[in-house]
């Protein structure tokens, strides 16, 4: 198995547009693809993948479950492909922000897009706290990983992805990342009640925890977004175990406790 760089994705999206619709949803900074890969039609569930750079395990994750996807659903395996590429690659990979990049952080532990700007924390939930709590945490500029940007939706693999909700009817997301064997679930009180029991029903088949983030990983996140915008059911599944970015060894055993989770996602009622 290979690190799923860009490369790596547009081969595998090739193949998969034998069995489903692949379209572009926009382009990274550094003008790469963002993919998603269309089973079925109607209200369907969306899973989203490859939100910060070293967490490219996921993705690796999403297109395995896409090429054996047998029900409705979206996937957009890979929403920040320049962080994944910087964490896979370095920052030569990096484009006009090379020099930004290395100079800023690990570019192994890279999380951010190519601009220092975290996409899961650049969506418009309970933004003000967000920003507060990272001026409290000591991060007010571009990094590696955890700032926020200027303001919500500033960046376009964000934009990308909520232009992408706003024009389909998404019964519910997921967003997978790395690591902790978690699932969390709720954000305030536009949470539907019934979201709970599905994450409880992907934690029984899939021996992950139902969990609460730490604060400052609490707002500005997709779910959190999605749950805000459309009082719908949202869900971050924590894969793995260890510290990031999770050796590719790990996918191997790992891989079917997702698809376990991933597959009472998409057929849920």
């Amino acid at each position: 198995m290979r690190y799923p760089d860009h490369d790596q994705q547009r081969r595998a999206v090739e193949k998969l547009s034998r069995k489903c619709c692949v379209y572009v949803i926009g382009k990274s900074l550094c003008g790469r693809d963002i993919y998603a890969l269309s089973f079925g039609s109607g209200c369907r569930p969306l899973i989203a993948a490859g939100f910060h750079g070293m967490e490219h395990l996921t993705v690796a994750a999403a297109l395995r479950f896409a090429a054996e996807c047998d029900a409705g659903a979206v996937i957009v395996p890979c929403v920040n492909p320049d962080g994944v590429e910087i964490a896979i690659h370095g920052a030569c990979s990096a484009g006009a922000y090379s020099k930004f990049v290395s100079k800023t952080g690990d570019e192994k532990r890279w999380q951010a897009n190519a601009s220092g700007v975290d996409i899961n924390h650049n969506f418009d939930a309970d933004w003000q706290n967000v920003k507060r709590r990272e001026r409290e945490a000591g991060i007010v500029r571009p990094a590696a990983t955890r700032y926020g940007g200027e303001f919500p939706e500033s960046e376009p693999e964000t934009r990308a992805l909520t232009r992408l909700c706003r024009q389909n009817d998404f019964s519910r997301v997921l967003a997978l990342h790395s690591q902790g064997r978690e699932i969390y679930w709720d954000f305030g009180d536009k949470t539907p009640k019934c979201c709970k029991a599905l994450a409880e029903k992907m934690a029984a088949v899939s021996g992950y925890s139902v969990a609460s983030p730490e604060p400052l990983a609490t707002g500005g996140g997709f779910k959190d977004w999605f749950i805000n915008e459309f009082h719908r059911c949202g869900f971050t599944v924590e894969m793995g175990l260890g510290k990031n970015p999770l050796p590719l060894a790990d996918f191997d055993s790992e891989y079917p406790l997702v698809k376990k989770l991933l597959r009472v996602f998409t057929v849920a009622s």
